[in-house]
């Protein structure tokens, strides 16, 4: 994600999280049916999709029965751009820090960063790395 893009609110996210489960474009008849964590007006999600045009997340195609959203964002563009800018914000960009802060809290153990350096040990493999993680 080049550009800066707005963040997404709550409501914002469980809509695009409905469209990224979807793999396609959607109604908004269609979206309401695939949202599950809470009751919504039709009126509220079609705020909801003017809010996500006019931010550049979505596109919507005016059909004759009903308008066809589709994102413009991957799931994939989005959550790197928010991991980073946690990142960012909370622990100074410094993943260590996170990964030690989480461990010293008890939030992960040592099965977890066992994983971890399994992972990016498999990362630096597939990329070519030559240094050791």
């Amino acid at each position: 994600m080049g550009e800066e893009r707005k963040k997404l609110g709550e409501a914002e996210l469980e809509v695009m999280q409905s469209l990224w489960r979807a793999g396609d474009s959607r109604t908004a008849p269609q979206i309401l049916a695939a949202l599950e964590t809470r009751s919504w007006a039709m009126g509220t999600l079609i705020t909801v999709l003017q809010r996500l045009t006019q931010k550049g997340f979505l596109t919507c195609e005016k059909r004759p029965r009903a308008s066809l959203y589709t994102p413009l964002v991957s799931q994939e563009d989005y959550l790197a751009g928010e991991g980073h800018r946690f990142l960012e914000r909370l622990y100074g960009n410094s993943f260590r820090s996170m990964v030690a802060s989480l461990y010293g809290s008890q939030v992960i153990d040592a099965k977890d960063i066992a994983e971890l350096q399994d992972f990016l040990k498999k990362l630096q493999a597939e990329r070519g790395d030559a240094h050791d993680a």
